[in-house]
């Protein structure tokens, strides 16, 4: 069972989305924790230096989903 879960689900134009990603990449690059935009707050998680990470591209049904999974010990 999960310790915490969040899912967010939001329509955005695609330059909202490259900025979400941008920041979410610039706090990958530039430190050891990364601030997530909830909404109403905001989710700091450590990042360590090595993670895995997951690419799925899925079409079916007229709709394209591209999925990028991150995922880390929190040992």
């Amino acid at each position: 069972m999960s310790e915490l879960k969040f899912e967010q689900k939001a329509s955005l134009t695609r330059l909202e989305a490259a900025d979400r990603l941008t920041a979410l990449a610039d706090a990958l690059r530039h430190g050891t924790s990364a601030e997530l935009d909830l909404g109403p707050g905001t989710l700091t998680v450590r990042v360590p230096d090595e993670l895995q990470i997951e690419i799925e591209v899925e079409v079916e049904d007229g709709q394209i989903e591209l999925e990028v999974e991150l995922k880390w010990r929190t040992e």
